[in-house]
């Protein structure tokens, strides 16, 4: 049985640590990280799209969201 409650409640497997262990690192602003990269390559293929991002959270996603679709001055009403 597994209980999903909370991160701190459930410990990882042994076999879970060793894929942590011995998976490749590096730091992926760089695009240097071969687990974001294969990610991002991953998805741009699945949606018929030529590149992807990687975005860590759904504020980050929000934020580039309204910077794109608006200039300088603009307003966003939110409801």
């Amino acid at each position: 049985m597994y209980d999903f409650y909370s991160d701190t409640k459930t410990k990882p497997t042994p076999e879970m640590r060793q894929v942590v262990l011995d998976c490749g690192v590096g730091d992926e602003q760089k695009d240097e990280d071969p687990t974001t990269t294969e990610l991002c390559s991953r998805v741009a293929s699945l949606l018929g799209k030529e590149a992807a991002v990687f975005l860590p959270s759904g504020t980050m996603c929000n934020e580039i969201a309204i910077n794109v679709h608006t200039r300088p001055g603009d307003e966003v009403i939110c409801e």
